[in-house]
């Protein structure tokens, strides 16, 4: 008995010894979690209030508008990706019910992940069911309803929207609606004659190349010009797309080098231009010799199908010594050939097919 008292209370005391050191780490480890070092550039220079949101100055201000009193309908917000419409809804719901309340009264679900009806049933109804207060724990007003987000709403089954709409009706005192989505068409209409409907625009290269430098600036990055006007033209408005690029540039370049058009058109897997010059060079030949060969190279560079249809188009559209007859042929297989990649198809028979037809064109059209 004695022996097993002294061996509970040495564990004891070994307890106590080791409580500082465990709580040293816990606190280590928070600080290694809070740490600017290790954010991703996309999420440490997000739009933090309303007014920081670029370039999308009716939706400002209708938010500015309902965060001095006016009430909030149910939001539509559609447009390309990267243009702010998740991170403007997170901004106004942060301003709306301040950092205690913002837990309890924000619901956000990414539709293209929870896209079924159960989730609807489940998840959305039951958090739209309890009432909320009009004041914060500081005292402060806040408006007396709570704000459900769904982001990717254009993936969700039809099902799901039905149902969705039957809880935006009965739950309008206690719930408001924000819905995210890429495109419109895919929202039924019940849904959407519900919603005040807001379309993101893609940003301006003036406000894409501020905010951009303004980055590389509080990260001493050093970037030239033509590797700035590169970025913003690879990212095409997609402001995401563009500062993930040049978070990625900047590790891969020492500290003292700066970012060139090389890099980044290695980091963003753009094709040269001098490859695409080779193509269409290949193409004029009538030589499917050649033609294979020039595919083979394309893919032994790891260029994406994909990007290298995207590319293309841009060129042969812009083509003055064809006619435009002659354009729509290769851009109507263009599309069968983007269809047919989406689905999983050979990248290596595809480009073929698309490059035939544009030899058959060029060589043998009008």
């Amino acid at each position: 008995m004695e022996a097993f008292l002294k061996g509970s209370t040495a564990s004891s005391q070994t307890k106590k010894a080791s409580a500082p050191l465990a709580s040293t780490s816990k606190k280590d480890n928070k600080d290694v979690q809070q740490s600017p070092k290790h954010i991703p550039w996309v999420e440490k220079y997000r739009p933090r209030t309303v007014e920081d949101v670029a370039h999308q100055d009716e939706v400002v201000a209708v938010l500015r508008k309902i965060l001095t009193g006016s009430d909030l309908p149910n939001l539509l917000f559609y447009g390309p990706p990267g243009t702010g419409k998740t991170s403007t809804i997170l901004a106004a719901a942060r301003s709306l019910f301040g950092h205690d309340l913002y837990r309890s009264r924000v619901l956000e679900l990414n539709a293209s992940d929870e896209r079924g009806i159960n989730v609807i049933r489940e998840k959305v109804k039951s958090f739209a069911q309890f009432t909320a207060s009009n004041t914060r724990p500081d005292g402060k007003p806040c408006p007396p309803y709570k704000i459900v987000i769904l982001d990717e709403a254009d993936s969700m089954t039809s099902a799901a929207q039905a149902a969705l709409r039957r809880t935006m009706e009965k739950e309008t005192k206690t719930t408001r609606f924000c819905l995210i989505c890429n495109y419109v068409s895919r929202i039924i209409e019940p849904i959407t004659s519900r919603c005040a409907k807001f379309r993101f625009k893609p940003l301006a290269e003036t406000v894409m190349s501020e905010r951009l430098k303004h980055i590389c600036k509080e990260e001493k990055v050093q970037i030239v010009e033509s590797a700035l006007e590169t970025l913003m033209h690879v990212s095409d408005g997609d402001m995401r797309r563009a500062v993930m690029y040049l978070q990625s540039a900047s590790r891969l370049c020492g500290q003292d080098e700066p970012v060139t058009e090389n890099i980044i058109m290695d980091i963003t897997g753009v094709m040269p231009d001098e490859m695409l010059d080779l193509v269409l060079k290949t193409c004029h030949s009538d030589s499917y010799e050649k033609l294979d060969l020039v595919v083979k190279q394309i893919i032994r560079e790891g260029y994406a199908a994909s990007q290298v249809l995207s590319q293309l188009h841009d060129r042969v559209v812009n083509m003055e010594d064809i006619t435009d007859r002659q354009k729509s042929a290769i851009c109507e297989k263009m599309g069968e050939v983007d269809k047919c990649l989406t689905d999983g198809a050979d990248e290596y028979l595809q480009m073929i097919a698309l490059f035939s037809v544009i030899m058959q064109q060029l060589c043998h059209g009008e």
